[in-house]
């Protein structure tokens, strides 16, 4: 059996997948990253334990499946975290910094002072906020030995290093887009950003294509060397390729810890009203668009209300949740700021409307519905911005198996979501562009017959003015501060 081996590396786990010529997944593996905390806002991972962690998935993987020829791997990694390591030896320089951390908060800010948040907007689509790496990649560089040849990079970047035994500098155009140093109109580095955040451009690897030659391995333990690498896509794009989401307009929700929205565009479009705009894949040459919000804190708020309230698992307080009707206190998840749409890292997490009769019960459904109310706000933007609307929906990640939270959320949206049995939709769509490059699925349409099992969940007619009002009511006292308010 032919099989193509992908690679997805998250915020917490590395899984690898096995996938048939059928699109099946055959075999699957998974091992935890440890993730650093060194002081309030700041987060971190070590470079080593990502990789070996990615070994660890890879070899569980294989020992779980059957025998097979593995034609090609496929990377897919988590986005905007980045770190450094000598070109040289390929010794990391540094921590990775996560797409969570928020140290550069001062930087952003006086960016913003300074003038400049249009024009990198205008450049690479993505606002000037700490998720976003182009200050973190200056840190590194400052904070790294010096006399030594550096090597900048993201996630899939690093990954590329390791696999090919430091052969291969490169990332895919989806993983630049989400640099804050890449022009996506030109599809190249961009030496004013390059210049304003202080990078150099020498650090930075080659772009390629998300489905193309990212060289071979060397060095991966139970594979042989020389096994093609075939993609790399960041893991968000690559759940909206692996949906099958190629027409303008049909879009995706992944849930995890924080939570992406994303709809394919026909073209290009500068983003506006507290959403980005990114390469979503890129493939011939020829990049993809798509309107991108992103959610910090999402399903996060879920094991955490989860212990406050003493229940045995989030399902649990799921259920608890269901009991409660919708409209009772109001839950903000700013816990390091807010994001998509309204890009405010000051912003902290709050209840709203409570009482001496707010029950437990009301309590987990605030939490419950925050995850949704969030997406409704991406949403809404992304409507009044769209030429196209948007047409099918389809959500993934873990939160998204819950059939009641699922109809909240198409409740709140008022537009039908397609509930994937796709539990590896980053890997999987991966393996899909690999699988392309190759010439297993000859193009799209091969790809969008392959089968699918899939649940569309209509919204439910239902008054939620009132819910909406509280929540917005929320969003604005987690965003007030006293001082703008005194005019200081």
């Amino acid at each position: 059996m032919r099989a193509i081996l992908a690679i997805d590396q998250g915020t917490t786990n590395s899984k690898a997948i096995l996938v048939s010529e059928a699109g099946a997944v055959i075999s699957r593996g998974a091992s935890p990253v440890g993730i650093y905390y060194p002081q309030p806002g700041w987060v971190e991972q070590d470079p080593k334990r990502i990789w070996q962690s990615v070994c660890e998935a890879v070899r569980a993987c294989l020992d779980a499946g059957p025998d097979v020829s593995i034609e090609a791997l496929a990377v897919s990694n988590q986005r905007e975290s980045v770190t450094a390591w000598d070109a040289e030896t390929g010794e990391p320089l540094g921590p990775v910094l996560s797409w969570q951390c928020r140290r550069t908060a001062p930087d952003c800010a006086r960016l913003i002072d300074e003038g400049h948040l249009t024009r990198v907007q205008s450049i690479t689509g993505l606002p000037l906020d700490p998720m976003f790496p182009g200050p973190k990649l200056r840190r590194l560089l400052d904070d790294a030995p010096k006399g030594r040849r550096l090597r900048l990079g993201t996630i899939d970047n690093w990954l590329i290093h390791c696999l090919t035994g430091g052969r291969v500098h490169a990332c895919d155009a989806s993983n630049a887009a989400r640099s804050q140093l890449f022009d996506l109109r030109a599809q190249t580095w961009s030496d004013e950003l390059c210049t304003l955040f202080g990078v150099s451009k020498e650090a930075l690897p080659q772009v390629l294509d998300s489905a193309g030659d990212f060289g071979s391995t060397l060095g991966l333990p139970g594979v042989a060397d020389g096994t093609p690498i075939r993609a790399a896509i960041g893991d968000s794009h690559a759940a909206l390729f692996a949906h099958r989401a190629f027409n303008p307009g049909d879009g995706k929700v992944t849930f995890g810890t924080g939570s992406s929205v994303m709809t394919t565009l026909s073209g290009f479009i500068a983003p506006a009203g507290g959403i980005t705009t990114t390469v979503a894949w890129r493939i011939s040459g020829t990049p993809t668009f798509a309107f991108e919000g992103n959610i910090l804190v999402s399903a996060a708020s879920l094991p955490w209300m989860t212990e406050i309230l003493g229940l045995p698992d989030v399902g649990a307080l799921i259920d608890l949740a269901a009991t409660a009707e919708p409209g009772g206190p109001g839950f903000v998840p700013a816990f390091v700021g807010l994001g998509a749409p309204h890009w405010d890292s000051e912003a902290r997490a709050l209840f709203s409307r409570i009482n001496f009769s707010t029950t437990r019960a009301q309590m987990a459904r605030a939490v419950t519905d925050s995850v949704a109310l969030q997406v409704r706000d991406v949403f809404t933007a992304m409507q009044r911005q769209s030429r196209t609307g948007f047409g099918a929906l389809y959500v993934d990640g873990g939160p998204s198996r819950n059939r009641f939270l699922m109809q909240c959320v198409a409740d709140l949206l008022g537009h039908p979501i397609v509930q994937c049995e796709a539990p590896e939709a980053s890997a999987l769509g991966a393996a899909y562009l690999a699988g392309l490059s190759l010439g297993i699925w000859p193009d799209l349409a091969a790809i969008s017959d392959l089968p699918g099992n899939n649940e569309l969940i209509r919204p439910q007619a239902s008054d939620n003015s009132e819910q909406l009002q509280t929540w917005h009511d929320a969003v604005a006292r987690s965003t007030f501060r006293p001082s703008h308010a005194k005019g200081e």
